[in-house]
């Protein structure tokens, strides 16, 4: 069946392999993104199945209500947000000081949490209402640098299990997956000598968030589920 999808953090690695598998499933898919422009091509690409919008501050809430409810004007209403857009920072307290930790956090889990709360009122709504956030691995056990993206993704871990007790009597699911190193031009580029071949795919990633959005997994909520490759 046929469903409508929001991605935020859209125009990203991981929110185009996301998008692109959904729509090759026949889903209505939204690619939300705080970036003006989507790369180039990238609407050819997706087709008519695809609606773009760029230039979102999801960190602000009447933002995301707007986008959150365009879109669901747009698509018949929403059954699944994932949770993609966000941001990371390698720095020590000692060299980067307090800053980090802030921005993380609004770029982490203020974005989450605003789409959630827009997208709510609407996945209570369908008839498989879904949420799928995207922790990390990392937030387990911090490592040395890692400590601000690493709180602001246990924060995410926190909403995930919090809200999946709020909706679990309204039909709605809420998951995140726990990536390990994504196999990323960006991450290649950070670290040349690394074996690329143990890390995750975006599209291998892309894959287990559209199981946790399908029928099959209706049965699973609050899981935090880890995707590590060979890490």
């Amino acid at each position: 069946m046929s469903k409508s999808l929001l991605v935020t953090g859209g125009f990203g690695v991981l929110g185009r392999a996301v998008s692109a598998a959904a729509v090759a499933r026949g889903w209505r898919t939204a690619l939300v993104d705080f970036s003006p422009e989507p790369p180039a091509g990238l609407a050819a690409s997706l087709g008519d199945g695809a609606y773009l919008k760029g230039g979102v501050d999801l960190a602000d809430p009447a933002a995301a209500r707007a986008v959150v409810e365009d879109v669901a004007q747009r698509q018949g209403g929403l059954d699944v947000l994932v949770n993609v857009a966000g941001g990371f920072t390698w720095t020590t307290l000692a060299d980067g000081g307090v800053e980090p930790w802030g921005e993380l956090h609004r770029l982490n889990l203020t974005t989450a949490l605003n789409a959630s709360a827009a997208a709510i009122p609407l996945l209570t709504q369908s008839t498989a209402g879904r949420i799928i956030n995207v922790g990390a691995n990392a937030a387990v056990k911090a490592a040395a640098g890692m400590g601000p993206y690493a709180a602001s993704k246990a924060a995410i871990h926190r909403l995930t299990e919090t809200l999946s007790e709020e909706l679990k009597d309204q039909g709605v699911t809420v998951n995140a997956v726990l990536p390990s190193i994504l196999d990323t031009p960006t991450n290649r580029a950070d670290m040349p000598d690394a074996d690329f071949t143990r890390w995750v795919t975006p599209d291998a990633l892309a894959q287990v968030i559209l199981f946790l959005a399908s029928d099959e997994a209706s049965a699973v909520t609050g899981a935090l589920l880890p995707v590590t490759g060979r890490v």
